[in-house]
């Protein structure tokens, strides 16, 4: 009961940052990455999405998106899908979100670049089978009722050999069932880490821009929920990470066919 409270406090935290953000300054809502403070660089107007550019860096690291025909599923804001376009240079960058509002705010505020963005269901794609290189999805799966529907859809938009990047959390106790979701459908693991560390290192890093973001943009009476959504140092959310409650992992699978 407790946890739907949350995540319903959360999707209105969400819609609230929607409503409010009137000048574009969240364009991220992912944890984000780092290690032993290393830095990629970055141009002067997206430092202050640093933490938040790594996890796609770090996602992205290992494989060669270049030419790349990509799909990003539950694209959010889209700051994710604008950073791999500009950075990393893909063919076809495509983007969806079941948010109406995020939608409204991607075709918006990236109107000029080489992505496209539509509403659609992660658990049912509105695309043809086997066309994709490279599907992303970060920090977002979490929130899916039907994980088997969401892994059978990646498998088949993805081309023979595509590679699925899938980064994201979870309670302790809803690993086991994750991993027979993954076992059980037709994707290849070829590569599963633990990168909570390096989350926890990101949040402390970015606390502090963080919070002066939440009391810029919204009244004192909803800081408290801003900061756990934002999982500042301190809040309840960061403290779950930290005791181990909350796993942050990052997974490469690959689509294999006989």
């Amino acid at each position: 009961m407790k946890d739907k409270l949350k995540n319903i406090f959360f999707r209105i935290w969400y819609w609230y940052i929607s409503i409010v953000d009137k000048n574009a300054e969240v364009t991220f809502m992912n944890y984000g990455y780092s290690k032993d403070n290393q830095k990629i660089k970055l141009d002067a107007n997206d430092e202050k999405d640093r933490y938040s550019a790594q996890l796609y860096h770090y996602v992205t690291s290992e494989i060669d998106i270049k030419g790349k025909d990509i799909l990003e599923i539950g694209c959010g804001r889209g700051g994710g899908l604008s950073y791999l376009n500009r950075y990393l240079s893909p063919n076809l960058a495509f983007g969806i979100d079941l948010n109406k509002k995020a939608i409204e705010f991607c075709r918006k505020n990236y109107s000029n670049e080489k992505i496209k963005i539509v509403q659609a269901n992660a658990q049912k794609l509105n695309y043809k089978s086997n066309i994709f290189d490279i599907v992303i999805n970060i920090e977002s799966s979490h929130r899916y009722s039907r994980m088997d529907k969401f892994l059978n859809e990646v498998f088949r938009v993805l081309k023979p050999d595509g590679v699925f990047l899938f980064a994201d959390f979870r309670h302790e106790s809803e690993f086991e069932d994750l991993n027979k979701q993954i076992k059980n459908s037709d994707l290849k693991l070829v590569k599963d880490e633990n990168i909570t560390e390096n989350v926890l290192e990101a949040l402390r890093l970015s606390t502090k821009e963080r919070e002066n973001l939440i009391r810029k943009m919204a009244p004192k009476f909803l800081h408290s929920l801003g900061r756990n959504f934002a999982a500042t140092e301190g809040s309840s959310t960061y403290n779950k990470f930290l005791t181990g409650e909350f796993e942050y992992f990052f997974k490469i699978l690959i689509k294999k066919q006989d």
